[in-house]
This record gives C-alpha cells, sequence and structure tokens, in this order.
C-alpha cells in the first residue's frame, strides 16, 4: 500500500512540474513558424513552379508587439492551376487545397467560417497553432496572386 502512494505522489510531482514553465516562447514559435516555411516550400503542390510560391517576409526580426514581447511574422504569396469561368468553383478549390495543406503538412487546426459559401469575391482560411502560438491566415482572392498567406507568431517574450 505504501508503495502505491509513493507512485501516486511521484506521478502527481511530475504532472505539476510537467505544468510549470509551459508558457510558450518566441524562440520556440519562431522555430516552429521556421519549419513551417521550409514545410511549405518542400510540399509537393508548391514545389511546382506553376503555383509561384513567392516568400515576401521571412520570419527573421523580432516586431515589438508590447512591452517586453515581440512576434515574428512570415507572408508568402502564390498562385492556383489555371482558371475557369466559374469563379466560385475556382475559389472553393483553391480555399480546398490551401486548407489540406495547412491542416495535414503543416499541422494547423483549422476554423471553418460556413458564412463563406456566400462570399462571391473571396474566401477567408484560418487555422492555429495553440503551441507554440502561431495564427495562418490565407485571404484567396481570383486576382494574381490568388493566395495571400500570413502567418504569425503571438505576442511572446523572447525567452
Amino acid at each position: 500500500m505504501r508503495r502505491s502512494w509513493i507512485a501516486v505522489a511521484f506521478l502527481l510531482a511530475g504532472v505539476m512540474a510537467s505544468g510549470c514553465g509551459s508558457t510558450p516562447t518566441l524562440q520556440a514559435a519562431t522555430t516552429e513558424l521556421q519549419k513551417d516555411l521550409y514545410r511549405l516550400q518542400a510540399d509537393r503542390f508548391f514545389k511546382n513552379p506553376l503555383t509561384k510560391l513567392k516568400i515576401v517576409e521571412r520570419p527573421d526580426k523580432d516586431l515589438p508587439c508590447d512591452k517586453d514581447k515581440f512576434q515574428r511574422v512570415f507572408r508568402a504569396t502564390a498562385e492556383y492551376g489555371p482558371k475557369t469561368s466559374d469563379l466560385d468553383s475556382d475559389l472553393d478549390r483553391a480555399q480546398t487545397v490551401m486548407e489540406n495543406t495547412l491542416s495535414q503538412a503543416l499541422h494547423y487546426e483549422m476554423s471553418y467560417d460556413l458564412s463563406q459559401m456566400d462570399w462571391l469575391d473571396a474566401r477567408l482560411v484560418e487555422g492555429r497553432k495553440d503551441t507554440p502560438g502561431i495564427t495562418v491566415k490565407v485571404v484567396v482572392v481570383p486576382e494574381s496572386p490568388m493566395w495571400r498567406l500570413v502567418a504569425k507568431t503571438d505576442c511572446l517574450p523572447r525567452s
């Protein structure tokens, strides 16, 4: 009986210790954001030169956002395949491809806004990684470039 109490005490101590210091840092979020950039560039769809993936801003500068807190941002643009005469279908397909890429290749938790089905001229794709604190938003529009991606870390302390 005494051994089981000791085991329970060690388990509780371990659980409590693992909860301490779990606040994300800018360094951890930046590392994950860099990995996302590389994953996007390595994705088989975006490796195709026809997508014209362009990294507009790399996440290599600390941007002040609060007292002693900073964030990192990466921006990219890309094209989606041949356009047809059905603009709504083009936007829907481009939205689906981006949602699949973000959720499967980059491991974002997607949020879905069903009211967008009524939008005729754009779509918004949103995803989140709670740990380490990154949000991605992609605007899908009919004009070039069709995808406009912005991924940001939360406003975090450096360490």
